[in-house]
């Protein structure tokens, strides 16, 4: 997992609704290892702000005008930006959400989050992890699954590299258990399970276990 960067840790606040922004900065500035470096109003700005500023985290949201969150996203990991994003959403829009992480969000988090949850999901992210909460992610792919595409003429060969148990691992991923669930639900150590995610997302080239839960859906591993 990437460090998490020296001193306070510097927020894009990304929404286009300025009373929104304004209740993020009111939680963010009162930690003391966070500050807001700059706002946003849509992706087009977000872009221009990150060409202006070093940012670690961008909360960003997915519906804004000129430029939706889902392009920013995927134009700043296009130009190489080490700013992490961390999508807020509502679930009328998973798709979006779905084609975000594609696009290179390291996560998201419903805007009614508790403010904790938000608090520590920026930590994460900030420091390489992923935001996948269980259950959001387990109503998210409700939505999303019959969306994906309905696989090739035949098996990924990135499958074959697997084991059967990285197999079993891997499919719980993604249906969003967390390490503990996973070792409980197949009879291993926590530490073995973080043994073959580790060897999971080396073998798929994966960023983060996202992608892991992207990827298994998309190959169709969990239908």
């Amino acid at each position: 997992m990437t460090p998490t960067p020296p001193g306070p840790l510097r927020v894009l606040l990304a929404d286009d609704q300025a009373l929104v922004r304004s209740g993020f900065r009111m939680l963010i500035e009162a930690e003391d290892d966070m500050e807001v470096v700059a706002e946003a109003a849509d992706g087009s700005q977000v872009l221009q702000v990150l060409d202006a500023h070093t940012v670690d985290v961008v909360l960003m949201d997915i519906r804004m005008p000129m430029m939706d969150g889902v392009e920013a996203t995927r134009q700043l990991t296009a130009r190489g930006h080490d700013a992490k994003v961390l999508v807020l959403t509502t679930f009328d829009l998973d798709e979006y959400v779905f084609a975000a992480l594609k696009a290179g969000a390291s996560g998201f988090l419903l805007k009614d989050a508790r403010p904790d949850d938000l608090l520590a999901a920026i930590r994460t992210v900030a420091g390489g992890g992923a935001v996948m909460a269980p259950t959001a992610t387990r109503r998210l792919l409700e939505h999303v699954v019959p969306m994906l595409p309905s696989g090739g003429s035949g098996p990924d060969p990135r499958l074959e590299q697997l084991t059967d148990r990285e197999r079993e691992v891997l499919v719980e991923v993604a249906h969003g258990a967390t390490n503990s669930e996973i070792a409980t639900g197949l009879f291993m150590a926590e530490g073995t399970v973080k043994t073959h995610i580790g060897r999971l997302l080396s073998k798929l080239q994966a960023r983060d276990r996202v992608g892991l839960v992207l990827f298994a859906h998309e190959v169709g591993l969990t239908r």
